[in-house]
């Protein structure tokens, strides 16, 4: 059996296949980033899931895509707890980016590829290999244009009294915006850059209004001169996105792009069926 992760830092995405390439399950668990989880919430996030769980001895290939795994650290501390939960298993391990790259950009192809999701990180691909400029630092100094910049950006405008009072009004309606339910969630829960990124459903669901319209550009317009615009070739190859950020506010991601006379390429929600198509055509 081979198992297929996409894992962001909400929630990872499983798909099982035979030796054929059959599918036999599709399931989900919540994220699994190395970054902000320890070894046993990651052990008991993979035990609680049945199908999972009740084939861990059959897997013998594990590819995985995870947010947090950009570093040698990150990936050998995932891949001795794999070891330890699919006894019988190979596991690779790579950083998201690579999920992305084989669902946006096939082999032989050159792109630059983003992931706007919970967080957010761009690469080159050359067709062959892929390439870095910036190191990711986490959600805290980075991650601009993604669901917890923009969360955290209507959490300061809220409180520091720049939304508009309309607004403001409606989305204290839809969210505990109580400063101990806040700092509580920041400081003392586990996945805080998820916790902030669930407010940019608010953005997305209010994208039209004159407030969230600013927000947006300007994030995404912060995203391309910090990542994208660090490539030579950023003006004359395809820009790919996947993630739900860049999917919900795909007609604004395209307008941005297109101001900065970038070409768009491929947006996608999930990379997971790409993935798919690309180890089936690889197996």
């Amino acid at each position: 059996m081979i198992l297929i992760v996409d894992s962001g830092a909400t929630k990872s995405d499983w798909i099982a296949l035979d030796e054929n390439g059959e599918q036999l399950f599709l399931t989900q668990t919540l994220g699994l980033s190395p970054e902000v989880l320890t070894k046993d919430v990651i052990e008991d996030r993979l035990a609680n899931n049945f199908e999972i769980s009740k084939n861990r001895e059959k897997v013998t290939h594990l590819y995985f895509y995870g947010a947090g795994c950009g570093t040698d650290r990150m990936k050998i501390f995932l891949k001795a707890i794999f070891k330890n939960f699919f006894p019988n298993a190979k596991a690779d391990v790579k950083e998201d980016t690579y999920a992305a790259i084989f669902a946006t950009t096939q082999v032989g192809h050159q792109g630059i590829v983003c992931i706007l999701g919970t967080g957010s990180n761009c690469s080159y691909y050359d067709g062959n290999q892929l390439f870095q400029k910036v190191t990711s630092l986490g959600y805290i100094p980075m991650d601009d244009g993604s669901g917890n910049f923009f969360g955290r950006k209507l959490i300061r405008d809220y409180y520091f009294n720049k939304m508009p009072s309309e607004l403001a009004h409606k989305f204290a309606a839809s969210h505990d915006l109580d400063a101990d339910v806040i700092k509580e969630n920041l400081y003392k829960q586990p996945n805080p850059n998820t916790y902030l990124a669930t407010f940019a459903r608010f953005l997305i669901e209010n994208k039209d209004h004159p407030y969230s319209k600013g927000v947006i550009d300007k994030g995404f317009q912060q995203f391309i001169n910090n990542y994208v615009m660090q490539f030579e070739l950023a003006t004359k190859v395809p820009i790919n996105f996947v993630g739900s950020v860049a999917y919900y506010l795909r007609e604004e991601l395209t307008s941005v792009l297109l101001r900065n006379d970038l070409i768009v390429g491929v947006i996608r929600q999930k990379p997971i069926e790409g993935l798919v198509e690309f180890h089936k055509a690889n197996m």
